[in-house]
Formats: structure tokens, sequence, C-alpha cells
């Protein structure tokens, strides 16, 4: 059939009519056959819309110098200020220069589309400025935007931990959670407040979920590896960090979590290797500093080792182990004068340790001051009971050092009745009710500090406070908790070995200080002392001989080392004029103890 140059042919506008009014009865439209208009095109974007669109992408990326000139470049096309300054005041806040960063983000000018993320990064922005308030005010206008953002509630929660509302960010963190489940970051900030509350065990599973939402996650990668370090599982960290090379070529964390496991292996060379490769961009995180004290020491350098040490005590005066690194750094380095006015006042306010006051005492005696030198060693030599140690320079611990317990005790609780929720408020309280006396209270504040975090010194005042009150069996299921979650915590382990011999168990005391003793622990006196003694109880008097040799040769001042390797001769018949020499040296050390005078009833019982 055919059809006119000027119609349609009717059988195909009956056909297209039929259609049409099936198409209206279901709702639906159909394309003209013909002699109707093509559809409208879309509008075309803005000139500038795709740099824009890129600069949003360098910073998800995380690259600001890129995300700068993605923004300029969306400026010179012609963007209103107001759509690029969230993205640019971002890049460079991401690139460390805060003053541009607010000349963009500061008067809070953002167009609609931008306005989030213009308010989340002028809150970060004021966080980083220490304008805490501010912060938080550009983060309540952003909850009004986005209330159902996890991410931003992470934002919220790691604020609120840095203002010292400690349990009001693990709350803020179970929302983000709660909010979107699969959220890295949300994850990722739930394990890190696991990892301080818990312990290093039970953050495994909140960083491992996360990675299983973005395996190439370089943040939580880092957090993962950094955990699995210090359980001791060296060869996953070692290819977790491997993996962050790979995706981050350089990372100067990568290199640092890598030296740290060479140096627990002893190969100090590679350690040092490694640290050069981190290009000194880690440089003011005291655990750097610190690491770099313990190889520059163990390369023979001490003065750049005591350098390194003193920028870590500059920023954690209370650091005891960096004490006694730069001790001996200073002692190796023959700076013998120096080193016995650099903790005087630390020997005076009593935050030593048997180990620096040892080292301090054998600088006196270099100088020839022997009299100091006794006075330190009887010190260092007396038997170390758990009882609180005043640290810090608040003034609750001021008023401590100064022996005003109930001043201090008033004060804590009014800073606890203002911050609540704050670990330092909880555990100052525990401090003064501890130093009242009263040491079921102390031990109740110490909990309350646990449900934020659970570091060692807590843990040290929380079985200092149940020793106190003869509460042996809460001690140990402390200890027991702890260790499940931080195997490797040296400090716990010798808190187990002291509940195993009051428990009687010398066996079980004398594997873990053996293992103490072989896993860098060689040098330490008391150790090698209170292994030699559980040695003897258990039954293994020669292998006791050995320890308290070892111990006496490392301190031959010390009137503690000589009455356990006397006590040890006597036990076995051996050399037993040293024997009774060694013991009438701690005798008029020490003066007449239990000990001695078990030593010299063994030494009448053997045969001369």
């Amino acid at each position: 059939m055919t059809c006119s140059s000027s119609t349609i042919c009717t059988t195909e506008r009956q056909r297209w009519v039929r259609l049409s009014t099936v198409a209206v009865a279901f709702g639906l439209a159909l394309a003209p056959l013909a002699g109707h208009a093509e559809p409208e095109p879309e509008p075309e974007p803005e000139p500038y819309a795709r740099s824009i669109a890129a600069a949003r992408d360098a910073l998800s990326r995380g690259d600001g110098v890129d995300a700068e000139m993605k923004a300029r470049a969306a400026l010179q096309r012609g963007a209103p200020r107001a759509e690029v300054s969230a993205y640019l005041g971002e890049a460079y806040l991401d690139q460390g220069d805060l003053d541009r960063a607010r000349a963009w983000l500061g008067s809070g000018d953002f167009a609609p589309e931008a306005r989030l993320s213009g308010l989340r990064a002028l809150a970060r922005l004021e966080r980083d400025t220490g304008d805490l308030a501010a912060a938080a005010k550009a983060y309540d206008r952003a909850l009004a935007i986005a209330p159902r953002d996890a991410g931003l509630w992470v934002e919220i929660g790691r604020l609120r931990y840095v203002a010292g509302e400690h349990l009001a960010a693990i709350a803020v963190a179970e929302r983000a959670v709660a909010l979107d489940p699969a959220n890295v970051r949300a994850l990722e900030f739930r394990g890190e407040l696991v990892r301080d509350r818990y312990g290093l065990l039970a953050a495994i599973p909140w960083f491992e979920a996360a990675l299983m939402h973005a395996p190439s996650d370089v943040s939580v990668l880092t957090e993962y590896a950094a955990t699995l370090g210090e359980l001791g599982r060296a060869s996953e960290c070692l290819v977790v960090t491997r993996r962050i090379l790979q995706l981050s070529p350089g990372n100067p964390q990568a290199f640092y979590l890598q030296a740290v496991i060479a140096a627990r292996a002893g190969d100090y060379e590679l350690a040092r290797g490694l640290m050069a490769r981190t290009k000194g961009k880690l440089g003011a995180l005291p655990g750097v500093l610190m690491l770099q004290g313990v190889l520059e020491l163990a390369a023979g350098n001490t003065r750049s080792a005591a350098d390194a040490l003193e920028q870590v005590l500059s920023r954690q005066p209370d650091n005891l182990r960096a004490k006694e690194l730069l001790a001996r750094a200073l002692f190796q380095g023959r700076q013998f004068r120096y080193l016995t006015l650099r903790f005087r006042g630390d020997i005076a306010a009593g935050a030593t340790s048997p180990y620096l006051l040892t080292m301090v005492a054998r600088g006196y005696e270099t100088v020839g001051d022997r009299a100091a030198a006794g006075v330190l060693l009887d010190r260092a030599a007396a038997p170390q009971v758990p009882g609180l140690r005043v640290v810090g320079t608040n003034a609750v611990s001021l008023l401590l050092a100064k022996g005003q317990a109930d001043e201090a005790a008033s004060l804590a609780q009014q800073a606890q009745a203002s911050t609540p929720g704050m670990y330092d408020t909880q555990s100052l309280a525990g401090d003064a009710q501890f130093a009242r006396g009263d040491a079921a209270a102390a031990a109740q504040r110490y909990a309350d500090a646990a449900r934020v975090r659970m570091s060692e010194s807590l843990l040290l005042r929380r079985f200092a406070a149940y020793h106190a009150m003869g509460d042996g069996e809460e001690a140990a299921q402390m200890v027991d908790a702890y260790l499940l979650q931080n195997p490797t915590s040296r400090v716990a382990l010798r808190l187990a070995a002291t509940l195993a011999v009051a428990q009687g168990d010398a066996s079980r005391a004398g594997s873990i200080l053996d293992y103490l003793r072989r896993s860098g622990g060689g040098r330490d006196v008391q150790l090698l002392c209170d292994l030699a003694l559980v040695q003897d109880a258990a039954g293994e008097a020669g292998q006791g001989e050995a320890s308290a040799e070892d111990a006496y040769r490392l301190q031959r001042a010390n009137p503690t080392t000589a009455q356990v390797l006397g006590l040890s001769y006597a036990t076995l018949g051996l050399n037993r004029q040293d024997a009774a020499a060694l013991l009438d040296k701690a005798r008029r050390m020490l003066g007449a103890n239990p000990m001695i005078a078990e030593a010299r009833a063994r030494l009448r019982r053997t045969p001369g």
C-alpha cells in the first residue's frame, strides 16, 4: 500500500491512536511517530563543574595539592567563590596551611551543595587551632544538615575525645557504627577506642571488619599493623606494612613499624636503616624519639641517644623507661656529674626505679661521692612494695607530692563534677583517695577510669589498691584479664609473677621471670634477683645460683644482689667463706632481715 507524501497512512495512524490510549492507561508515554518535536536536550554543565568534581575527588584521595590546583582551575573558569571555598579551604587544610585555609573557610560562605563539606572542614580547622568550642559549633551546624551521616559522627566523636569527653566519645562511636555498620571510619574509630579500653586483642576484629569493606585503606591498615606488632605477631605485622608500602610508597609509618620489629629482634642496624627511610617525617612523636634513642644507644652514639631521650621527656616527663635509658646514655657517655644533677628532682620526688637509682649511684661513685651513692643503693635495694607513685604536673598531683591528700581529694572531686567522663579526672581522684588511705574508694575510681582506658600505669595503680585492700583474688583476675588482651605486656607479666609467688606457685613465677630475662631483661638486676629466689624456692638451686651471679656481676655494690648470692651459695653449700662475706656485707647495708637469717641457718646446716 502506498501513501501520499502529505498524509500519514490511515492504518498507521489508527495503530498509533490505539497504542497511545493503552499507554496513557498505564501511565506511560510514547515517542511520536512523526509531527512531534524532539525532547529538549539536557542543559550543558557549567564550564567549571568538572574542575570542582576533580577537586572533590582529589580531596577524597587525600591529595591536597592536586585539590588546590583543580579548585583554582574552577575559579579561572568562572566558578563563584561560594562554590569553591569549601574545597579550596580543605585543600589548604590537608597541606597544613592553616592561615590560607581560614581565608577560605572562616566566613562560612558555602554554596548549598558544598555547605556540609565546608562546615566539616571549618570544624577541623577550629580543632587544629585549639578552639574546640568553635569546632563543636561548626559540627552542630553540619549535623543539622546530615543528622544520620556516620562519618560526621566519627569526626564529632574524635573532637569529644580530644576535649576530654571520653565516655561521650565512646557513645558517639557506638552511634556511628549503629547508623552505618559498613562505614570504614566508624569501624576504625571504634577499634581504636576498644583497644584503649579493653586491649589489643579485642581491637583486631574491628580493624578486620573495616578492611573487609575497604581492603586498601591505608589508615586502617596502619592501625591494624601497629596492633599486630604490639601483640607480638611480627610476621603478620610485616605483611601488612608491606601492603601499606605498595599502596603508599615511602609511607613513614610503615617503615617505623618495620624498624620496631627489627629492633625487638635485636637487629639494630636494620632498624636504623628503616628509620632513615622515614626521612624525619615522624620525628616529633614520642614513640619514634624513644626508638631513636634506643638505636643510637645501641650504636654507641650516647650524645645522640641522650638528645632523643631528652625530647621524649620534654613531651612525656613521667616516662620512667625514657629516664632509665637517658641515665644509661649519660653514664656510658661519661657525663657522670650531669647524671647526678639531671635526676636530682626525680629522686627527691620518688619518681624513680631501682635501675635509675643504681645508675645515678654509679655516677656518684665515679665522681667520688660514696656517701651519696650508698644512700641511693640502699633505696634501690629496699623491697618494692606496691603503692602510689605521684606523677604529673597537674594541680592534684602537685598537692599529692606535697603530702596534702585531703586538699588533693577535694580538688579531684571538683574536677570529677565538671568532667565526669574524663579518664584523667577519674584516675586522679583514685590517686587522691589512695593517698588518703582509702584503698576501696581508690579502686572504684580506678575502675571508672578503666571504662575509658586501661593503661599499664592504671594497671599498676589498681594492683596497688587491691594489694592495700588484701584482695589478691580481684588483683589476679584483673591481671589475667589484662594479659589475655595484652600478652606481651612486661608490666603485667611482672605482676603475674608476683601473684604466683604469693600463691606459692614458684614454678610459674620462675617461668614468667625467665621469659622476661630472655626477652630483654638480662640486665634488670631486680628481675634477676627475683628469678634467683623463685628458682631456689622451686628446688632449682643451681639455676638460682647462676641468676644470682648474673645480678651480682651487674651491681656488686647492691646489697640485695649480695644477700641473694649469699643465700644461693648457702643453699648449695658452695663458697662458704664467700657466702658469709656476702651476707655480712648485706647486713651492714640493709640491717638484719629474715633472708639473711635464713641464709645463715642454711650455712650452719650444710657441711663445711
